[in-house]
C-alpha cells in the first residue's frame, strides 16, 4: 500500500516536471522575443530602392542592412509639414547620433527640383550630419512608385496644393532585416506608420527604435 502510495506520488512529481518542461520550452522564447522587441507587429518586407543621395552616390536598401532606419518622403520647398517633419527627425537624429545601427531615409517626392546638390544644401541648412541619414533622389514615377505602392505612404502632385504636391506626414520604421515594423492599437490591430507631425507619435518610434537596436 505505501509503495503504490510512493509510486502514484512519484508519478505525480514526473507529471507535473512535464508539464513544467512544456511550459518553459514554449514559454520562455516568448517571453526573450517581448523582451527583445518582438512586440512590435512585423507588416512584411519593405519596398527595395535604389536612388541617389545628397552626395551622389548610390544608395539602395541594401545600404541599411543590418541597421534600424526611418523612411520620409518630403521635399525641399514644401512650405507646410516637411519642415516639421525634418524637425522631428533632426531630433531622432540627436537622439540615436553615433549608433552605426541607425539610419535615416529622406526621399523628395519633388526630384525635378530636389537634384543632390539641392538635397546636400538643404540637408546642411537643417543640420542632418548623420553619414546613415541619406536625402535620396531619382526618377519621379519610380519614387511614386516606391511612396504609394511600396510603402503606402501617399505622395502625389496637385497644381492646387500649397507647394504642388500632396504627400503623407508619417514615417515609416524598418528593422535590421528590412522589415517595416509597428505598433497595434487596443483593439490588436496594427497601427503601420508614426505621425512624424506629432510628439507623441515622435516619441513612440524612438522607443520603438531603441527596442528593435536591441534585437
Amino acid at each position: 500500500m505505501l509503495i503504490d502510495k510512493f509510486n502514484m506520488k512519484n508519478k505525480s512529481y514526473i507529471g507535473l516536471s512535464f508539464i513544467i518542461l512544456i511550459f518553459g520550452i514554449y514559454a520562455i522564447p516568448k517571453i526573450v522575443d517581448k523582451l527583445k522587441g518582438n512586440d512590435l507587429f512585423e507588416m512584411g518586407p519593405a519596398p527595395s530602392f535604389v536612388l541617389k543621395d545628397q552626395n551622389n552616390k548610390t544608395i539602395s536598401n541594401a545600404n541599411y542592412a543590418g541597421k534600424v532606419y526611418v523612411v520620409e518622403f518630403f521635399f525641399t520647398t514644401c512650405p507646410s509639414i516637411c519642415p516639421i517633419m525634418n524637425k522631428n527627425m533632426v531630433g531622432l537624429q540627436n537622439d540615436f547620433f553615433g549608433n552605426p545601427n541607425f539610419g535615416i531615409a529622406s526621399i523628395s517626392i519633388n526630384p525635378e527640383n530636389d537634384t543632390p546638390e539641392v538635397l546636400k544644401a538643404h540637408a546642411e541648412k537643417i543640420g542632418a550630419n548623420s553619414p546613415n541619414w541619406h536625402f535620396l533622389t531619382g526618377d519621379k514615377k519610380y519614387i511614386y512608385q516606391i511612396a504609394n505602392k511600396g510603402f503606402n505612404l501617399y505622395a502625389g502632385e496637385n497644381s492646387k496644393a500649397n507647394g504642388g504636391f500632396e504627400h503623407s506626414g508619417l514615417f515609416a520604421l524598418i528593422d535590421k532585416h528590412g522589415k517595416i515594423r509597428c505598433r497595434k492599437d487596443a483593439q490588436d490591430n496594427p497601427i503601420p506608420y508614426y505621425d512624424g507631425l506629432d510628439k507623441k507619435g515622435v516619441q513612440q518610434i524612438k522607443e520603438d527604435i531603441n527596442k528593435l537596436l536591441e534585437e
